[in-house]
């Protein structure tokens, strides 16, 4: 694959054989991330969970304490007052049945998540096949099905990210902006590696975390000491 030339002068700059603890990986991102735009930081952490069992799984959601810097959208599938609650709690959309055919059959996908009530399910079962694999689906570990749709609103607003396994059982996420100051990211990334490891299945045996990295949108990625994170 080949790189362009900013990427490889930030990666003359970055040595893969040492590990680093987060602040220094993160002042490291910042100083030689160089896109035109304000690049996400992202987190990569490799598990060793074998998410062909279900035992092992891990899915989650957690509220960033500095927010992500990006502006979500949010669709909100409900009845009555809780459409109103929805709406007020600064949900893009919300409403019911209308919204299948938009997005099955002219490919409307304007929103960035999807909350549901518990009893519009039934409803948002028949866009499983289109949500699914864009990873949009409600889901109750996720808090995203839920009555109390304005709070799942807000929190989503505030910064709330959702976490699980890839098909090769390693989780990513964003934990903010190159914007934000290294005590901001540095601030997401504890609270959601925190959260990835509280949620350690009791099934996995040997090593949780094998390998962990940060990088910017366009940049090189940046080792960590994965020993350390366990501690």
């Amino acid at each position: 694959m080949k790189r362009s030339k900013k990427y490889a002068e930030a990666a003359k700059q970055i040595d893969r054989t040492v590990l680093l603890d987060a602040p220094e990986a993160i002042a490291l991102i910042k100083k030689t991330a160089s896109a035109k735009f304000d690049e996400t930081v992202e987190l990569h952490v490799r598990t060793g969970c074998d998410g062909r069992h279900a035992e092992q799984q891990i899915r989650g959601a957690v509220v960033l304490p500095n927010g992500t810097g990006k502006s979500v959208r949010v669709l909100v599938f409900a009845k009555g007052d809780r459409v109103d609650q929805a709406l007020a709690a600064g949900a893009d959309y919300a409403g019911g049945e209308e919204f299948i055919p938009k997005i099955q059959n002219e490919g409307w996908f304007e929103f960035d998540s999807v909350v549901a009530t518990p009893d519009m399910m039934g409803i948002v079962g028949r866009l499983g096949r289109v949500l699914g694999p864009k990873g949009l689906m409600p889901n109750p570990k996720a808090g995203t099905v839920t009555m109390d749709v304005a709070n799942a609103v807000k929190e989503i607003k505030a910064g709330k990210i959702e976490y699980r396994l890839d098909k090769s059982n390693i989780i990513h996420v964003p934990i903010g902006k190159v914007s934000f100051t290294e005590e901001q990211l540095v601030e997401n990334f504890n609270t959601i590696m925190d959260a990835i490891i509280k949620a350690r299945p009791s099934a996995v045996k040997g090593a949780f975390i094998r390998s962990a990295t940060l990088a910017s949108t366009m940049g090189p990625g940046v080792k960590l000491n994965a020993m350390r994170l366990m501690a």
